[in-house]
């Protein structure tokens, strides 16, 4: 019975553990650049919709202290 508990765990669960936290060290490189372009693209995203909305806040506001006076 001890002789089977050993053979199973060794072909069935030590193939599943080391590839479970062996395999990913390549995989974390590639991970860290797929969040490294998306947190740039939603850097270029928020530097053009505040400069889009600044401008159009300006013009507003440069507007109604035209009024004003």
């Amino acid at each position: 019975m001890d002789l089977e508990f050993i053979s199973y765990f060794r072909h069935m669960c030590l193939p599943y553990v080391k590839a479970r936290f062996t395999k990913d060290m390549d995989e974390r490189g590639a991970s860290l650049v797929e969040y490294a372009l998306l947190v740039a693209l939603i850097a270029v995203v928020c530097i053009i919709a505040v400069t889009t909305l600044g401008s159009n806040a300006s013009k507003k506001l440069s507007k109604v202290g035209s009024a004003i006076k």
